[in-house]
């Protein structure tokens, strides 16, 4: 059984037990979150789609982790114009691990 859940604008297929990154949450590390955006579920040989979020289905998950990833260089730069800009940025997630469907 898996499920397609919806978070910051980008869909994540999910199933128990696994662990992913996602954008920030407002959640503390070691707390309990709950996704009730969830787009599909996908049993053996049932699936439900919903329209667009399924009503009464969620999937529960443990935050491992907030932290920032790795910087990343951003140079701009325009030829014959004398222009360049560097600058860096590192992006907030959050680690969570999915514990359970529930539909």
């Amino acid at each position: 059984m898996y499920a397609i859940i919806d978070v910051g604008g980008k869909q994540y297929k999910v199933k128990v037990g696994d662990k992913i990154f996602l954008e920030k949450l407002n959640a503390k590390e070691k707390e309990t979150y709950s996704f009730n955006n969830v787009v599909a579920l996908v049993e053996d040989k049932k699936s439900d789609f919903g329209a667009p979020f399924l009503k009464g289905v969620s999937v529960s998950a443990n935050v491992l982790k907030n932290g920032r990833q790795k910087k990343i260089r951003v140079f701009k730069y325009k030829p014959k114009k004398n222009y360049s800009r560097r600058f860096g940025h590192r992006q907030h997630y959050s680690q969570v691990e999915i514990t359970a469907i529930n539909s």
